[in-house]
């Protein structure tokens, strides 16, 4: 005869899926793919230099009048006394480097070339920033309908981004911001010039980023959990909105991060060439364009090329690593 069951006592708690008891009597905790990531991400000794970098460039365009105050002199203030009246050339060695101008003085008018440096990153930052945020948007937008949709959709989006990527995009921003007025659109000086470098630059290259959500979209609307959704009387914009974005914001974040260096790049070469935000507003494709007439000053031309050169490879060793933390299989 087998011994009668004990039902008198409640069976065990079963610890939930996230927690597991290891070796030695140590809880396991589950994690999300953004700490899987993060983790990842650290011992990215490269990716963790470039990260710091662009914060302290963030910082640095935040707090400009901060740092100018403490280490230089206001950006349209002239010494030309510290210049020589027949060359115009910054009397003392190195351009007139010293502890009151630390990268030295600019020919003829002996601005100060190290608050011009520092001021001229908040103008590339926020173009590159805001430009990428239009370039994201409509990109991912247009991606995930195209994706989902398919079809005649697909078709048209994707004739439309053949349209836009075989623009000549250089060629037409020259051009626009030439023909641009000085007031328009209810805006003037600085405000409408940054307004259109952000419209141009950012409408016209969210091709790229489209056609990688495209791609993602058309993966993602054949997995399970999209199934499930539509079994369950799910409309499309739940499915879209809030099963396919939230599977898409590492792909998003990553390219946005890779688009912002080639942005800041843009602007410069728009400044360089007469076109970008107009003098005396500190920029750093313009202060390349202005040292092109003292090329026996190499001082004057190597600080705004090696901002530039540090920020866009600072974002683009930041933006490689966080592809890998995300997806290792692209190592």
């Amino acid at each position: 005869m087998t011994a009668p069951l004990d039902v008198s006592g409640s069976a065990p708690e079963t610890p939930p899926e996230s927690v597991l008891e290891g070796a030695g009597g140590k809880s396991i905790t589950g994690r999300s793919l953004g700490q899987i990531a993060w983790s990842r991400l650290k011992r990215d000794k490269v990716a963790m230099a470039g990260a710091g970098i662009v914060i302290l460039l963030i910082l640095m365009a935040i707090f400009a009048p901060a740092i100018v105050g403490l280490l230089g002199h206001p950006p349209q203030r002239f010494h030309e006394d510290l210049t020589d009246p027949n060359t115009g050339v910054p009397i003392g060695a190195f351009g007139g480097m010293s502890w009151d101008f630390l990268f030295g003085l600019e020919p003829r008018n002996g601005r100060d070339l190290f608050s011009r440096v520092v001021y001229g990153a908040r103008i590339s930052l926020l173009i590159a920033f805001l430009a990428t945020l239009v370039s994201v948007v409509i990109g991912t937008l247009m991606g995930v309908v195209a994706g989902y949709f398919g079809g005649w959709v697909d078709t048209l989006i994707g004739r439309t981004m053949d349209i836009f990527l075989a623009f000549p995009l250089l060629v037409f921003a020259i051009a626009l911001v030439g023909a641009i007025p000085d007031t328009a659109f209810g805006l003037t000086g600085d405000s409408l010039r940054i307004a259109l470098l952000v419209f141009i630059i950012g409408f016209f290259n969210w091709p790229y980023i489209g056609r990688i959500i495209r791609g993602q979209t058309l993966s993602l609307r054949e997995r399970e959990f999209v199934d499930a959704a539509r079994s369950l009387g799910a409309r499309w914009p739940h499915i879209i909105f809030r099963e396919l974005l939230p599977n898409l914001m590492a792909p998003i974040l990553i390219y946005a991060t890779l688009l912002i260096p080639s942005n800041i790049l843009f602007e410069s070469a728009l400044s360089f060439l007469g076109v970008g935000v107009r003098p005396p507003t500190p920029t750093w494709g313009g202060m390349l364009a202005d040292a092109v007439r003292f090329f026996t000053l190499p001082h004057f031309a190597i600080f705004p090329g090696m901002a530039i050169f540090i920020t866009v490879l600072s974002f683009n060793l930041f933006g490689d690593g966080l592809r890998d933390a995300f997806d290792p299989r692209t190592r």
